[in-house]
């Protein structure tokens, strides 16, 4: 195996055998190194097509293949990888040492020239599209501090922001709390001032209430009171009249037995003279008791009258 030192990693990939590498698909041409295919029309020299470079290390030696098959590669023809113009480039490794030790390998100068500059093309092209995604570090450096003046001024912004936005939350509670204060304060007063004026009415309306119960308390005794009077005066009157009727009836009987018998006295002894006086006498008498107990009556009557009024 010839020597690594002193030569990059892809000099070595492309060197060995058994290993295959790509390049993108978007390139023009395309260099393949493999192990397992061959080209169709040349077994020891593997040049495939224009646009497709094919290597094949799978049946040759480190040392002796490896000159027949670059000794059969026109290196002139596929050696120009790019259409733009070459521009100024640093070397990656060192040619010259390169191409001695190939030279010393057997190759020609031309030939080790050739395969320097295939490598170094190669190597640029990888280190090209790895750089790609990369930047430098003093623009690194300078996104960095751009971002983290960026992030302390919007740290700045945010406290700024947020102190202000604190003290006028802080500020807003407060006058609310005392809004709400204020609030509860004046309808609690509201409501003392409620309750006092219905106790005070309810008061008012009780006294009024006792006071017309006391008034319609004492009409309902006066009415009580003159119906018993009425009622007394009824049955005093009921009373006047039963015995008054009862005079009445006993003045009536009398006079009728003494009626009854004058007529009888008359007609048992025939003697209508004295007989006759002595009716007449009777009669007077049953009038004059008559008489007698309607007077009666009436005097009664009157006193009963008088007391009333007097009452």
């Amino acid at each position: 195996m010839m020597a690594s030192r002193g030569l990059p990693t892809h000099t070595l990939q492309f060197l060995s055998p058994k290993r295959s590498c790509r390049r993108s698909p978007a390139s023009k041409k395309c260099i393949t190194w493999t192990s397992s295919t061959l080209c169709p029309t040349k077994t020891q020299k593997v040049l495939k097509a224009p646009n497709c470079d094919l290597f094949d290390t799978s049946k040759l030696s480190r040392s002796n293949h490896l000159r027949t098959i670059i000794s059969g590669y026109n290196f002139n023809q596929y050696r120009d990888f790019r259409s733009a113009a070459r521009q100024p480039r640093d070397h990656h490794f060192d040619t010259l040492k390169f191409v001695r030790r190939l030279q010393e390998e057997g190759f020609t100068e031309a030939q080790s020239v050739a395969m320097m500059k295939v490598l170094s093309d190669v190597i640029e092209e990888s280190i090209r599209n790895l750089t790609r995604t990369m930047v430098l570090r003093e623009d690194q450096a300078k996104a960095t501090y751009t971002q983290k003046v960026d992030f302390a001024k919007l740290r700045t912004e945010l406290l700024s922001a947020d102190s202000t936005e604190s003290a006028t939350t802080r500020a807003s509670h407060e006058r609310l709390t005392n809004d709400l204060a204020k609030l509860n304060s004046r309808l609690r007063d509201e409501i003392n001032r409620t309750q006092a004026s219905v106790r005070l009415d309810l008061n008012l309306e009780k006294g009024r209430i006792r006071e017309e119960a006391n008034v319609q308390e004492l009409k309902i005794k006066e009415t009580e009171t003159k119906i018993e009077q009425a009622v007394a005066h009824l049955r005093e009157k009921l009373e006047g009249v039963k015995f008054q009727t009862l005079q009445w009836l006993m003045g009536v009987c009398t006079g009728i037995k003494f009626i009854g018998f004058s007529v009888f006295d008359m007609l048992t002894t025939g003697r209508y003279g004295g007989t006759h006086t002595r009716c007449l006498e009777t009669i007077d008498v049953g009038a004059t008791l008559v008489l007698t107990i309607s007077d009666v009556s009436q005097i009664n009557t009157v006193c009963n009258i008088k007391k009333e009024n007097s009452g």
